[in-house]
């Protein structure tokens, strides 16, 4: 950037230490890692349990959804390559007040995430080793949660190597995570069932619309998606980022979409008919909550892909399947250990935690935040003993962080206008706060459980920041201005959850009133939306404050003296 108002020259921020090792190629397989995750291998079967055939429609409204919120972060990843991305544009945009709540959700979001992928390694693994998963009480054992501990432990160990040697072992890992799912397309379409998708006369659509939205979050669905923004976590290591980043995030997503969306429809057709109409359609596939369940449902929802080729007559690939449910959530846990020590380094850029979090090896890996990772990953294995349970709480912290990229991309457009931008969002003054809209609709649909839980972890991120900022000398400015509107935001979304029809599923109950009716309760979401959104544009940070926040990060020098608050 070259450009220069009021004496502030506008830079690009720089981050200290990391080298700029991937290439297009490495770049795709990071966010393609992420995505192709534990998530296909469970997530075809919570859909159907959910909505029935019109699972298929859940992954495709998902695809979009995502796709949207991709073109945002790549426009932002390609303006300001800087590693931990996602917890460094609001940062720039909105000022510290603001940018405390995203990061600190990026980095929830993150370190969360190898915890599910061990879960989902144990559940698998469990046919060969029955003893680390109870699969009625659908969580790991003493055995298993040891066993997760140290699998986790592996993931902090790979990651000390050079990136340029990461990327290879991820390279490798990707593209055997990308070939399994399309085998398995090709085989299991072959054993078409269409009746399947309205069996036991279930209809298309049990449930409805409703239930579809609800599938959403609930499903895993959202949560299956999530990884893209990978590339955004590793911009400051990637070769030529304005071209390969914006490239990396969409073909990533393109090609999860696709996977994703013929799982769905490869899962349901190779369903023995005879099975799923004995037990009520595709909604019935459930073992009960107390009493014996039929052994072949016991099956899928322990692998349910591994489960569906053996009912299918096609052993040989429930094998392979099985050796790549220890693949792909490895790979995902991986990347994603990877992705945490970047945002707690993007999080030490914004002097938000403890500078030794910035520390840098000679191999330009962010080792304090690796070590970190791996111990605070150990908290969230505890009160979430299983793969299902941890996955609305991380779709809805998800869902906030990705807000976060709309409201930059919107915050920028009006302070920087004149910024390079190599890749640009296609209608932004549309299609961002449109995305802004989509976010808050999928916390909503998330349910108001997982809504005041995400409140409780927020205050918890204020507090933990607020003390190691206090501590620090040169942090910035607390910019309370510009964050004015983020209380009422996320008051507002936890006030309309109660009042509306998502309780943490498809339907209400005690936990929320259920007072706002359907449909309603999402023009509701979408005009509060809005509001905040143009509230937000108006009291983002003037244009020389957010030029000074960029510049701060624009090198290696100390941060000047930040004035006391």
């Amino acid at each position: 950037m070259a450009a220069e108002t009021a004496g502030v020259a506008a830079t690009t921020p720089t981050d200290v230490g990391l080298k700029r090792e991937l290439g297009l190629i490495g770049a795709t397989w990071a966010s393609e890692t992420s995505i192709i995750g534990s998530g296909w291998l469970f997530g075809a079967l919570f859909a159907a349990q959910a909505v029935g055939g019109a699972a298929v429609i859940a992954w495709v409204i998902a695809g979009i959804v995502v796709i949207i919120l991709a073109l945002a972060h790549a426009e932002l990843g390609a303006m300001y390559p800087v590693s931990g991305g996602t917890a460094r544009f609001p940062h720039f945009a909105f000022g510290s007040v603001a940018g405390i709540g995203f990061g600190f959700f990026s980095y929830v979001q993150a370190v969360t995430i190898a915890p599910i992928e061990c879960f989902a390694f144990m559940q698998y693994a469990s046919y060969y080793w029955p003893s680390i998963y109870n699969s009625d009480t659908k969580n790991v054992t003493g055995v298993g949660f040891v066993l997760t501990i140290i699998l986790m432990a592996i993931f902090v160990a790979v990651n000390f190597l050079a990136m340029r040697i990461f990327a290879r072992v991820n390279n490798v890992i990707t593209w055997w995570k990308v070939a399994v799912p399309v085998l398995a397309i090709i085989v299991l379409l072959t054993q078409w069932h269409s009746g399947n998708f309205a069996a036991a006369g279930t209809g298309f659509m049990p449930g409805g619309i409703k239930a579809l939205f609800g599938a959403l979050p609930a499903a895993g669905i959202i949560f299956a998606y999530s990884g893209f923004e990978q590339a955004d976590q590793l911009a400051g290591e990637i070769k030529n980022p304005g071209r390969n980043l914006p490239l990396a995030i969409i073909i990533s997503v393109l090609i999860g979409t696709a996977i994703y969306c013929l799982l769905q429809v490869a899962f349901i057709v190779a369903l023995p008919p005879a099975l799923v109409n004995a037990h009520g359609g595709l909604i019935g596939l459930v073992c009960p909550s107390s009493g014996t369940c039929n052994p072949a449902i016991s099956e899928l929802n322990a692998g349910p892909f591994a489960a569906v080729a053996v009912l299918a007559g096609v052993g040989w690939l429930a094998h392979i399947l099985r050796i790549d449910a220890f693949i792909s959530p490895s790979g995902t846990g991986l990347i994603y250990t990877t992705g945490t020590s970047r945002v707690s380094y993007g999080l030490a850029r914004n002097r938000y935690f403890p500078q030794i979090f910035g520390r840098v090896s000679s191999n330009g890996i962010p080792w304090v935040g690796l070590i970190f990772a791996f111990i605070f990953g150990l908290f969230f294995l505890l009160p979430f003993p299983s793969w299902h349970s941890l996955v609305g709480l991380i779709t809805g912290a998800s869902v906030l962080m990705y807000a976060g990229a709309p409201l930059s991309v919107g915050a920028f457009r009006g302070q920087v206008p004149d910024a390079n931008r190599p890749y640009r969002m296609p209608a932004a003054g549309f299609l961002a706060p449109f995305a802004f809209i989509i976010a808050d609709l999928l916390i909503y649909w998330s349910g108001f459980e997982v809504v005041w839980k995400l409140g409780v972890v927020l205050v918890i991120g204020y507090i933990l920041i607020g003390i190691g900022m206090a501590l620090d000398p040169q942090r910035p400015p607390l910019d309370w201005k510009s964050a004015v509107w983020l209380p009422v935001w996320l008051v507002g979304l936890g006030i309309i959850s109660w009042q509306g029809q998502y309780s943490g599923g498809a339907v209400a109950s005690p936990v929320n009133t259920g007072n706002i009716p359907f449909w309603w309760d999402m023009l509701v979401v979408a005009a509060f939306s809005l509001a905040i959104w143009y509230w937000a544009m108006a009291t983002k940070l003037p244009r020389e404050e957010m030029l000074n926040l960029v510049n701060r990060q624009s090198g290696e020098e100390e941060l000047p003296e930040a004035p006391r608050h």
